[in-house]
């Protein structure tokens, strides 16, 4: 019967734990904070240049934008490979409440998609315009034009005027956005911070540590993102030395200005942490006997040589050391990236790894090769294809609303 038990198939249990305590929260509720995370992040880069008018980012702006929609229609997936009946999932956006923060997701989701999707209709309109005049012979090209005369929404005006207005719409849209995409996520850590019963999770700075890690984590994915593309963009263009050189130095002045902001945002996150963790080992908060254990000596190697060393210590250095190249700035994204991922693990599983009895530990063990649906959902395989899903999704949004200037020729 205990094969049968959600969690049993993953957790392993040392000295005093209660027959019915196992892991319950497994590898997709980390994905879950982490993709809601990498939304925010990416939301609040592209806004950067449309509210606070860093024209340095300009086209670094338009790309996150479309990827952190792509982001956005992903989110919620691990919540839904999680539940054992999926189709409960949709009850969350069809009758949404405030009784509950999770029950509360269904209109905080549902607004911050209406504003990511009313920016990009105004930034790219003039766009659709363009491709619904497109002239052109075949069956193809006339689906095209249908298509595209769709998303213009009946608006063909290209006019200084009303060009005007969609640049003042999209400024307050992108400012209307960032407070709701900051609340999208920050729910995350208030759901978590929230949990009276759990001493590793309640805290009132764990919502404010979650939106500064988003906003690293989707600044970093937004970079290491246009990297690969740019460089896979130069790789298939071969138009000679000069166009390749001036792509090259345009992409990596790009990047360095761009990682300005992500070393700022990685300073307010690790203070947050280290606060945190500093006040609580200060104050000796309710049952720190037990979180001393889990924090200093069962999950050392988590919080304090992945996160911490490689995850914030060791890319901070690599992005202010002078001379920033690109295969150096890719190793950071790459730590910084894996340090978000290991706050988020340190957290849902860490926070579950010690028994309720306060005398016994729980252990994670991710399944790695499936026997069946609940360990591929749940196990390596199950967060790769969450993983997965928002370049795909990328790749077809980019096809109607190109963000990288190359990509549009």
């Amino acid at each position: 019967m205990q094969g049968y038990v959600h969690g049993a198939e993953w957790t392993l249990k040392e000295l005093f734990v209660y027959p019915n305590e196992y892991i319950y929260w497994s590898i997709q509720i980390v994905m879950y904070p982490l993709m809601t995370g990498l939304v925010a992040g990416a939301f609040v880069l592209s806004s950067l240049y449309h509210v606070f008018g860093q024209k340095d980012l300009r086209d670094m702006a338009r790309f996150s934008l479309v990827f952190s929609f792509a982001l956005l229609v992903v989110a919620p997936m691990p919540l839904m490979f999680h539940l054992q009946q999926p189709i409960r999932g949709l009850e969350v956006f069809l009758t949404p409440h405030f009784t509950s923060a999770i029950s509360a997701f269904g209109v905080v989701f549902f607004t911050y998609a209406v504003i990511v999707a009313s920016e990009i209709w105004f930034l790219y309109r003039p766009h659709f315009v363009e491709q619904a005049r497109r002239e052109g012979e075949g069956l193809g090209a006339a689906l095209r034009r249908a298509f595209f005369r769709a998303l213009t929404l009946g608006a063909y005006d290209l006019g200084p005027e009303a060009r005007a207005k969609d640049a003042k719409a999209v400024k307050i849209l992108a400012g209307v956005g960032i407070p709701v995409a900051c609340f999208l996520h920050g729910y995350a850590g208030f759901i978590f911070g929230s949990v009276k019963a759990n001493a590793l999770w309640m805290t009132p700075l764990m919502p404010v540590i979650f939106i500064m890690s988003a906003i690293v984590s989707g600044i970093a994915l937004c970079m290491l993102t246009y990297i690969v593309i740019m460089e896979w963009k130069k790789l298939r263009a071969r138009r000679g030395a000069a166009r390749y050189e001036s792509l090259k130095g345009a992409q990596l002045e790009l990047v360095r200005k761009t990682s300005r902001y992500l070393v700022l945002f990685m300073l307010f996150a690790i203070s947050l942490e280290l606060l945190d963790l500093v006040f609580r080992g200060y104050t000796a908060v309710k049952h720190w006997d037990i979180l001393r254990v889990v924090i200093y000596q069962k999950d050392f190697s988590n919080i304090f040589i992945k996160q911490y060393f490689l995850g914030n210590l060791v890319p901070f250095a690599l992005l202010l050391w002078p001379r920033l190249g690109i295969r150096r700035a890719v190793l950071a994204l790459v730590l910084v990236l894996f340090g978000v991922y290991m706050m988020r693990w340190n957290v849902v599983i860490g926070g579950q790894s010690f028994s309720l009895s306060l005398s016994g530990f729980m252990h994670y063990h991710i399944p790695l090769l499936p026997h069946d649906y609940e360990t591929f959902k749940e196990g390596l395989l199950g967060a790769l294809t969450i993983g997965a899903m928002p370049f795909a999704l990328f790749w077809i949004i980019n096809k109607i609303t190109p963000s990288v200037p190359e990509l549009r020729e």
